[in-house]
């Protein structure tokens, strides 16, 4: 992308009540946010920082969700993660209707483990954890929508 792409892009997105937008395009990502929000990056198990680590904090230190949806992420402490959906879809707390959840609230979860399902297009994404953690709460009910970006779950990393 050049720069009057660029240019062109955040004019359309300021026209609209988007306040973060994301695109790829022929080897180049391209982020942008509108508004006065500020970001946050926690640190992943590997050192890395990444989408499943952040939260949005606004001037005032409250925290709110970076993508615009309902969930809010609540007040965090230090070094807890917020896992984030990435794709927009339904929320499935378990494999199969009549099985039981893949984590609860207290559950300790390994790297790789699923810890929910989201329905994209008749497709079953499982979403995985990044780290192994401690689910510390689950922010969507069973069978909701989710938008891309909205938080899922927040976790403890454990080492």
């Amino acid at each position: 992308m050049n720069l009057k792409e660029i240019k062109e892009l955040i004019d359309m997105v300021r026209g609209t009540g988007i306040s973060e937008i994301e695109l790829e395009r022929e080897g180049s990502r391209v982020r942008i946010i509108l508004g006065e929000a500020r970001r946050v990056h926690s640190a992943r198990e590997d050192g890395s920082s990444g989408t499943p680590a952040r939260k949005t904090e606004t001037g005032s230190g409250k925290v709110i969700e970076s993508a615009s949806s309902e969930t809010q992420v609540p007040e965090m402490v230090p070094g807890q993660i917020v896992v984030n959906s990435p794709m927009v879809g339904t929320f499935y707390r378990s494999p199969a209707p009549d099985a039981s959840p893949f984590v609860d609230v207290g559950s300790v979860v390994e790297k790789g483990q699923p810890l929910c399902i989201i329905e994209a297009m008749k497709l079953m994404n499982e979403i995985e954890a990044e780290v192994k953690g401690n689910v510390l709460q689950i922010l969507k009910e069973d069978k909701a929508p989710v938008e891309y970006g909205e938080p899922l779950f927040i976790l403890e990393p454990l080492t």
